[in-house]
C-alpha cells in the first residue's frame, strides 16, 4: 500500500471537518431518535399511557396479528406501484423537458413546479371533492357508461393510489430531468444511425446514461410514500389503511407508545430497504470503475 503523502493527508482531514457539522447532524438528530423508537418496541405499555419498566416482546407479538401483516402488505404494493407509475410517467417528461428549447423549458418546469405553491392538505381536499359522490369526474364517469352510478371513487385503495401518483409525480419528474439534462443526446444519434430503433435507443443508451437521477427519483417518491398518513386518512377510509394511519393511531388515540414504536421500527426497516440496495449498487460501480482505471493503466 502506498503511504499517504502529507498534502493527501491534509486533504483527508479537510474532508472530515468540512463532512463533520453533517455527521453530526444525522447522528443526533436522525440515528440516535431512530434507536429510541427501536428500543421503546421493547418495553411494555403502561395504562395510563406511559413507557413501563422491564423489557417484553408483546409488541412484536401483537404485530404478528392478522390485521397487521395486511396493513403492511397494502402500504408496501401500493408505495411500489406508486413509484412504478411515478418513474413510468416521468421518464418521457424528463426526457421531453431535457429537449425542449431553453425559452420554453421555464415555462414547462413552472408548470411542474406550480401545485407546490398550494398547501398539501389543500390538494388533496380537491382531490376528495373531485371524487365525491356528486363530483364532477363520477358523474362524467356514469355518463360515458364507465362506472355505474352506485360505485365509490372514495374510500378505497384505488383513490389512495391516485392521489399518491398526483402528490410525488413532481418529485420524480424533477431529478430524471436534471440528469437528462447533462445527457449527451448526440449518444442516441450515434446509435440510430448505427441501426438501432428510437425505442432501443432510449432503452440502451438513455436509461444507463440517466441511471443515477432515475435511482433518486426512485427513492424521493418511495420513501414518502411509506410513510404516507394525510393521504390514506382522507381518502381512504378505515378499510385502506397504512402503517401511517396506524402509528397515528397509537400515539394519539391509544396512548401505547411501545406499540406505535413498533410500528415505527418496522416502517424504518422498510425504508432502509431501498437506501441499502442504493448504497451497495453505488459501491459496486465504483469498484468497477477502479477496475477498469486499473485495468488501463
Amino acid at each position: 500500500m502506498m503511504p499517504i503523502s502529507g498534502q493527501e493527508g491534509r486533504g483527508r482531514r479537510g474532508e472530515w471537518l468540512l463532512t463533520l457539522p453533517s455527521l453530526v447532524w444525522l447522528i443526533v438528530f436522525f440515528l440516535v431518535p431512530t434507536l429510541l423508537v427501536m428500543a421503546i418496541a421493547f418495553k411494555p405499555a403502561e395504562i395510563n399511557g406511559g413507557i413501563g419498566q422491564g423489557w417484553t416482546l408483546e409488541t412484536w407479538r401483537r404485530l404478528l396479528l392478522p390485521t397487521y401483516p395486511a396493513i403492511i402488505w397494502r402500504t408496501i404494493w401500493l408505495s411500489f406501484l406508486c413509484t412504478v407509475i411515478c418513474i413510468v410517467m416521468a421518464l418521457p417528461v424528463g426526457y421531453w423537458l431535457a429537449r425542449l428549447p431553453s425559452r420554453w423549458r421555464t415555462w414547462a418546469l413552472m408548470a411542474i413546479i406550480l401545485p407546490f405553491w398550494t398547501n398539501f392538505l389543500i390538494r388533496i381536499f380537491a382531490w376528495k371533492s373531485l371524487l365525491h359522490p356528486e363530483g364532477w369526474i363520477k358523474e362524467g364517469l356514469v355518463w360515458l357508461g364507465l362506472i355505474e352510478s352506485q360505485a365509490n371513487l372514495l374510500y378505497n385503495s384505488g383513490a389512495i393510489l391516485l392521489v399518491l401518483v398526483y402528490t410525488y409525480l413532481p418529485f420524480a419528474i424533477l431529478p430524471i430531468y436534471a440528469a437528462a439534462e447533462k445527457f449527451d443526446f448526440g449518444l442516441m444519434d450515434a446509435a440510430r444511425d448505427l441501426g438501432a430503433s428510437r425505442f432501443l435507443a432510449f432503452r440502451r443508451v438513455f436509461l444507463p446514461g440517466i441511471w443515477r437521477g432515475l435511482w433518486t427519483a426512485v427513492l424521493v417518491v418511495l420513501i414518502p410514500a411509506f410513510g404516507s398518513y394525510a393521504i390514506p386518512d382522507l381518502v381512504g377510509g378505515p378499510t385502506s389503511e397504512m402503517i401511517g394511519n396506524k402509528i397515528a393511531q397509537r400515539v394519539f388515540t391509544e396512548r401505547n407508545l411501545p406499540h406505535a414504536s413498533g410500528l415505527s421500527a418496522v416502517l424504518a426497516l422498510i425504508v432502509l430497504l431501498p437506501v441499502l440496495v442504493s448504497l451497495v449498487a453505488r459501491m459496486k460501480e465504483e469498484r468497477a470503475g477502479a477496475s477498469r482505471k486499473e485495468g488501463r493503466s
